[in-house]
């Protein structure tokens, strides 16, 4: 007898998803960007936030101008408060998915701070159990929002290759949205004005890199980055922000400057 049922046809429908010319055969075709005239702006909690009003206060005033030219989606991190209770949950033994869950607490304060400063700004802080899912409403209703950073691995939070801290934190959750949501471009506010060779802060004269690919950034292994190293392996699967910029709150101009799509700082993309 004939099959008269209706069958939907399908790439996958009998595929493995483990299999490597399944998952090559996938990779074909445009990605949908979802927002693609928003810009994500990181502000570094212990590079800004912890230095007190001095620093915040014309960072605050920075984004407040963008703000009347600009949609922005802003994050930050936990800064001191994140490192000390990595440091006791370390000492007592936790496992990094514990550690990723309570760092969430502290970028979430972090991200109240700020959202109250920019608040004359209209922007508005989102809880991070409904920012991706209302997060196109609220930048289609508002200037700018905010939220925490950090990317909601928790519990799930990937071991990382040595030691116990969480490897995925307010930097890479930060990129992870704007590769996600097809945005404009990805900024981190730090207070050094790019990437350097060596530490600017302890090694006087270290050579500044304008810009360097991930891949050939990964190879020459610096000692330490202004930025979680895992957005190196990310840039290079990047499918549509292939590349961030890091530029200096402390210098005034830069941020304005970076958001208008010009180079204050240093520039890692995609290679």
């Amino acid at each position: 007898m004939k099959d008269a049922r209706h069958h939907l046809g399908s790439l996958l429908m009998r595929e493995s998803l483990v299999d490597k010319g399944v998952v090559a055969g996938t990779d074909g075709g445009a990605t949908v960007r979802m927002l693609p005239d928003v810009s994500v702006v990181k502000i570094g909690a212990s590079s800004i936030i912890d230095k007190g009003s001095a620093v915040v206060s014309p960072v605050v005033e920075a984004l407040g101008r963008a703000l009347s030219r600009d949609r922005l989606i802003i994050s930050t991190g936990g800064g001191a408060r994140t490192r000390h209770v990595l440091s006791i949950g370390i000492d007592l033994g936790l496992p990094t998915g514990v550690l990723a869950q309570l760092a969430m607490a502290d970028s979430l304060g972090n991200a109240h701070i700020l959202g109250t400063l920019l608040a004359p700004f209209g922007v508005v802080a989102i809880p991070p159990e409904m920012f991706g899912h209302l997060l196109p409403l609220f930048v289609r209703a508002v200037p700018g929002v905010i939220w925490s950073g950090e990317p909601p691995y928790s519990l799930w939070e990937h071991p990382p290759e040595e030691g116990r801290i969480p490897p995925h934190r307010t930097d890479t959750g930060t990129y992870l949205v704007g590769e996600c949501f097809g945005c404009k471009q990805v900024i981190l506010v730090k207070d050094v004005d790019g990437l350097y060779e060596r530490d600017p802060k302890r090694h006087q004269g270290a050579a500044r890199i304008a810009e360097i690919g991930a891949r050939e950034l990964a190879r020459r292994d610096l000692e330490t980055l202004p930025f979680d190293r895992a957005l190196l392996g990310l840039l290079q699967r990047a499918r549509l922000v292939d590349r961030f910029q890091i530029v200096s709150g402390l210098i005034p101009g830069h941020l304005e400057a970076a958001l208008r799509g010009e180079r204050p700082g240093s520039v890692v993309y995609r290679d």
